[in-house]
C-alpha cells in the first residue's frame, strides 16, 4: 500500500458513517447484483446482449452473427435468462430472445458511454 493511498491521520466522520450504514445493501441484494455483474463480465454474453440490444433474435440468428454453435449460445442464454437479463418467447419451433427490460438497455448504454468518453 502506498502512503498516499490511505489517510495519514485516523479521523472517522461519524455522521457520514452512520448515514451510509443505514443505506448499505443487505447481503441478498449484494449477491444478486454481483451475479448480474459477473454475468455481464463474460465477453460472449456481452456480445449476445449487444446483438439483442439491436434486435430480438432467435438462437439460430445469434449463432450466425457470432459465428458460434447454437449449443454454446444456448448455454450462455440460459445463464442470462436465469438472472432475468433476457427473456424469450416461442414462435412455432423457434425461440426468440430479447433483453428483459429497459434497465438492461440502460446498463449496456451506460457502460458503452463510459468506455467511449475516455
Amino acid at each position: 500500500m502506498k502512503k498516499d493511498d490511505v489517510c495519514e491521520v485516523v479521523c472517522v466522520h461519524e455522521d457520514i458513517v452512520r448515514k451510509v450504514k443505514q443505506r448499505v445493501l443487505g447481503q441478498e441484494k449484494i449477491l444478486k447484483l454481483a451475479g448480474i455483474f459477473k454475468a455481464l463480465g463474460e465477453p460472449t454474453r456481452l456480445k449476445i446482449l449487444h446483438c439483442l440490444k439491436e434486435e430480438e433474435m432467435c438462437v439460430c440468428d445469434i449463432s450466425e452473427v457470432l459465428e458460434m454453435s447454437q449449443s454454446a449460445i444456448s448455454h450462455q442464454l440460459r445463464v442470462l435468462r436465469d438472472l432475468r437479463i433476457v427473456k424469450y418467447r416461442k414462435e412455432g419451433k423457434n425461440v426468440f430472445y430479447s433483453l428483459d427490460d429497459e434497465h438492461i438497455f440502460k446498463i449496456l448504454d451506460e457502460g458503452l458511454n463510459h468506455i467511449s468518453h475516455h
